[in-house]
């Protein structure tokens, strides 16, 4: 069953992932879409939970308050359908919400290419995919630090043990991304690459096994793009790059 909320306290993107957060935990909850603009939140949960409790667990800044309710219907229809409903009340299957990702790859692999055109190595094609890879998604999570750090910390296990990595994350990839393309300590900067993205490829596992709806902050929170199996073949094919390289350097 799903309910909608009003929302208030909410100024910026940190204050969304903040909410989304703290209704998340609850006990029972599915999943949450929060609306920043309107102030609106929609709540999908196993049964019905009392609106105080979900006050009980947002912090003393907000408040919440109960505007309708709404059944669901199949979950399993629903599922197979893979819709999700956004906050501006249209209908996108999971692979129109990801355009955007499939986009930026898309450019990725150009520049990757164009670097490499006259001088083709698969090694080399690598490490300038990495680099490149690494420069453009921090260059999002800079647009809202303090959002992405929320949203991150929602599922990487290290940032919710230590919510300073949240904002230090982005400026690692923004250096990883310089050492890779100007080809600087790779052996150290190839193994970073495997641990930091090794740890977050836990936490997207985690969540997709929860089935809890959240918002993946590999793109930041100025794109909106769900937590789906697209995040975990993302980092999947990073590490692997990654221990390619590190097995051509020693082995």
């Amino acid at each position: 069953m799903k309910h909608s909320y009003n929302i208030t306290g909410m100024t910026c993107n940190g204050c969304k992932a903040s909410v989304e957060k703290n209704l998340l935990a609850v006990d029972g909850v599915d999943s949450v879409q929060v609306d920043l603009e309107n102030g609106k939140a929609e709540i999908s949960m196993k049964q019905h939970i009392d609106t105080k409790t979900f006050s009980n667990a947002l912090p003393a800044k907000y408040t919440i308050s109960e505007t309708s309710k709404m059944h669901s219907g199949n979950p399993e229809i629903s599922e197979k359908q893979n819709i999700f409903k956004t906050s501006e009340g249209e209908n996108l299957t999971k692979l129109q919400q990801l355009k955007p990702l499939f986009l930026i790859f898309g450019c990725i692999i150009l520049i990757t290419a164009a670097l490499n055109y006259n001088r083709f190595n698969i090694s080399e094609v690598m490490l300038d995919f990495m680099g490149v890879f690494f420069f453009i998604f921090s260059l999002f999570k800079f647009f809202d630090l303090n959002g992405f750090a929320q949203s991150f910390s929602m599922y990487d296990p290290l940032a919710k043990a230590l919510p300073a990595y949240g904002k230090v994350y982005p400026y690692i990839e923004l250096v990883l991304g310089f050492l890779f393309l100007s080809r600087i300590g790779i052996p150290i900067v190839l193994l970073v690459t495997i641990v930091i993205l090794g740890i977050t490829t836990i936490g997207v596992t985690r969540s997709l096994m929860s089935k809890k709806t959240i918002q993946c902050a590999c793109l930041g929170t100025v794109l909106k793009l769900p937590m789906t199996e697209a995040t975990f073949i993302e980092n999947t094919i990073m590490i692997v790059m990654a221990i390619i390289m590190l097995s051509k350097i020693y082995l």
